[in-house]
């Protein structure tokens, strides 16, 4: 079976595949510190809710945007796993030509997406990724990665905000039921909430301006699901897009070891 990790800067997403079959999948809050014993309590307890153990693993695939986290995750599949996970970078993606002047800056996150949404969409895309940053990644018609544009996430703006302003409260991010706020948090979740939107809105129309051609948006993260149904400016909400590129990604790697094999 794969153990597919995505490691995001705030959260991480482990999934579980049986061939191509999805069979469980668990989000935790991303940790630098944790080590591969740990990770393998965790994950231990995890899989057994589902039927499953450590040793059901046969292979490893990781995507991390935070390097710390990686010494841990490599020595959790080595040791408990028995293999060399494949670890995402910008130069060992089968089939994924990255076009932008510097690749080895293009995040495996963002090349993971590119992946996972030219599979199920085709091209040419706008990934609309929401999480600790909010990133517009073009996709090409031939599934290249092409660029974007990187912004402050949702959360991370609204931190801000509460740190930088001594009056201003924390507050929970959620539709306000009318733009004019009445009071400071009912102004407050109009700027964030609908000044998000536009900003999405405003950013996915220059890019279509200067692209100069019909291009499709998809929007993915774990902050998507917030603006489902409030813009149209998104063609497709898809929530499992990260995952399902590392499955491609590893469904890519295989196929190119069995032709060297054959080959040789």
């Amino acid at each position: 079976m794969l153990l597919a990790i995505d490691v995001g800067n705030t959260n991480s997403v482990i999934a579980l595949f049986d061939g191509e079959k999805p069979v469980a999948q668990w989000r935790s809050s991303t940790s630098t510190v944790r080590t591969a014993d740990e990770y393998a309590v965790w994950l231990s307890q995890l899989m057994g809710m589902a039927d499953y153990q450590l040793s059901d693993v046969s292979e490893c695939i990781i995507s991390t945007v935070v390097p710390q986290s990686l010494f841990h995750l490599r020595n959790l599949s080595r040791r408990y796993f028995e293999r060399e996970p494949f670890v995402i970078g910008h130069d060992n993606v089968p089939g994924l030509e990255v076009r932008i002047t510097k690749p080895s800056e293009a995040g495996a996150d963002r090349l993971v997406n590119a992946v996972g949404a030219f599979t199920a969409h085709g091209g040419p895309l706008i990934v609309v990724d929401s999480g600790t940053a909010t990133n517009f990644d073009i996709v090409g018609a031939d599934g290249a990665f092409e660029g974007g544009v990187l912004a402050p996430g949702i959360n991370l703006s609204m931190q801000a905000l509460h740190e930088a302003a001594a009056r201003l409260p924390r507050i929970a991010i959620e539709k306000p039921e009318k733009i004019i706020g009445t009071d400071t948090v009912g102004a407050m979740q109009t700027g964030v909430y609908w000044g998000y939107i536009c900003l999405i809105e405003g950013l996915i129309e220059k890019i279509k301006i200067e692209y100069g051609q019909s291009i499709k948006v998809v929007a993915t993260g774990g902050i998507a699901s917030l603006f489902e149904g409030q813009t149209k400016a998104i063609d497709v909400f898809d929530h499992d897009l990260t995952i399902r590129g590392l499955l491609e990604i590893h469904k890519r790697i295989k196929a190119a070891r069995a032709q060297n094999a054959d080959v040789n």
